[in-house]
């Protein structure tokens, strides 16, 4: 994969494809060179049209990113507020059970 990023680098880069320019930008990149492979990429890709490929090429859309801390802090806020809510329409359910007992006890 790395040799084809090195020939979308050189392209996005206004640079010729070439062997000895796919070669220089691997070795910079900490690649050790197979020479053959270079050799290969180069001649398959000297016939394509790579701006027409990327135009044509399906978009890749992201996952969505992950929850930002703060966004985690205030749901246990939230959640909080839901509880003591719910706690106090049950004690306001008891109180009224509790009356309607009195009615009836």
């Amino acid at each position: 994969m790395e040799y084809v990023y090195a020939a979308m680098l050189l392209h996005k880069a206004g640079k010729e494809i070439t062997e000895e320019n796919l070669t220089e930008v691997l070795k910079v990149a900490g690649v050790e060179v197979d020479p053959a492979r270079v050799k290969a990429l180069v001649a398959s890709i000297s016939e394509i049209d790579i701006d027409e490929v990327i135009k044509s090429a399906p978009m890749v859309t992201a996952a969505p990113a992950p929850a930002a801390p703060a966004e985690a802090e205030e749901k246990p806020e939230e959640e909080k507020k839901e509880e003591e809510k719910k706690e106090e329409e049950k004690e306001e359910e008891e109180a009224a059970l509790e009356g309607l007992g009195a009615l009836f006890g």
